[in-house]
């Protein structure tokens, strides 16, 4: 610190430097959540679809094995 400058405006100085440093740190860190986050809904994207994809794929199968089931019994009642 110099000696010729007031302590409060060296006072001042260092506050700004250290509020400089610290905004600094902060976008420096909400930069990485925010890559961070934007990995993650990437998978998630890919997994929703192929989730979704498998429970139309069983809802099917279940649909089309009720529909097998009625058919059968609509055919064993009419050879009695």
């Amino acid at each position: 610190m110099d000696g010729d400058k007031p302590i409060i405006e060296q006072a001042t100085g260092a506050i700004s430097t250290a509020a400089t440093a610290t905004t600094e740190v902060v976008k420096t860190a909400v930069k990485k959540v925010r890559k961070a986050a934007k990995k993650v809904a990437k998978k998630i994207a890919k997994k929703k679809p192929a989730k979704k994809a498998r429970k139309k794929a069983k809802k099917a199968a279940g649909k089309a094995k009720k529909a097998y089931k009625k058919a059968s019994k609509k055919k064993k009642g009419k050879k009695r």
